[in-house]
């Protein structure tokens, strides 16, 4: 990608950032955050994809689904994108940097759960269908809502709807024989903690393999999107800290504490750092 490439895809994430987050075009924003990425791959054929994905759908939506039968949207989606588009998830190589790449997704029809289910919110925005992220321990969830009770589904595994029973044993298989479901487990999020939650895995696997530059660069384009997010402006503050970068720290650092004035470990941190700087 050309340095203007590069550019444009970034000034595309922060008009991301000044949207309300009903407004936010999930698809095309995780598809920006992964020009950047992977700058070398043709991310208008994942761009097409997506069209593509978007048109299938509004073709293949039965009246049962646009009439508010969540069940039935689900059958929908799961036709479309696992059967029609073939995506899966890819429990093989499941820490790839690319099964978290929506252009690399797309092109090898293979991803993690968060990254396929952007492609199931775009997809049911597309028809019109009320659909949001749960941020379920571990695992990402989508839910589709209807004229009844929401529909969970785990796009990870074909587009299977999850019930209690298989919310329950999900729940213990990732957090052990003791853990229960609790309230605000199957919470909605909004659009742009999905996009952080999927961002938040490339970030996590480059620090994982001590290149805390690449990491600092994801997580300052991920403040492109949330750029009032006290936590990330923190993070971006110790990697800089890390980096021995001391003043862009403390930059990020004071921007953390203007936003949760209450955290007394950045205040003590920064004080820390001006008297190094001394």
């Amino acid at each position: 990608m050309t340095s203007t490439a590069l550019a444009e895809a970034r000034l595309a994430l922060d008009a991301v950032g000044k949207l309300p987050d009903a407004e936010i075009d999930i698809g095309a924003a995780a598809l920006q955050f992964a020009r950047i990425d992977a700058p070398e791959a043709d991310w208008t054929a994942a761009r097409d994809m997506l069209s593509a994905i978007a048109r299938e759908t509004v073709a293949q939506a039965t009246a049962e689904a646009d009439a508010g039968d969540a069940e039935a949207r689900r059958q929908v989606l799961a036709q479309v994108l696992h059967g029609h588009f073939g995506l899966e998830g890819d429990a093989e190589s499941y820490d790839d940097l690319e099964n978290a790449n929506l252009i690399h997704v797309l092109d090898r029809c293979r991803g993690l759960p968060v990254a396929l289910g952007v492609l199931w919110l775009h997809a049911a925005e597309a028809a019109g269908w009320e659909a949001y992220g749960v941020d379920f321990p571990g695992h990402f969830l989508v839910a589709l809502r209807g004229e009844t009770q929401p529909v969970l589904v785990d796009v990870f595994h074909g587009g299977a709807k999850l019930e209690a029973p298989e919310l329950r044993a999900l729940i213990k298989r990732l957090e052990g024989e003791k853990a229960e479901l609790k309230p605000g487990m199957l919470a909605a999020m909004p659009r742009r903690a999905v996009l952080l939650r999927l961002q938040n895995n490339i970030k996590l696997r480059r620090l994982r393999v001590g290149d805390v530059a690449s990491a600092l660069a994801c997580a300052e384009d991920m403040l492109r999107i949330a750029p009032d997010h006290a936590g990330l402006w923190r993070e971006v503050g110790l990697m800089n800290q890390r980096l021995e970068r001391i003043s862009a720290a403390l930059v990020a650092l004071e921007r953390a504490l203007e936003l949760a004035p209450e955290d007394k470990r950045t205040r003590s941190l920064i004080d820390e750092l001006r008297n190094r700087l001394n």
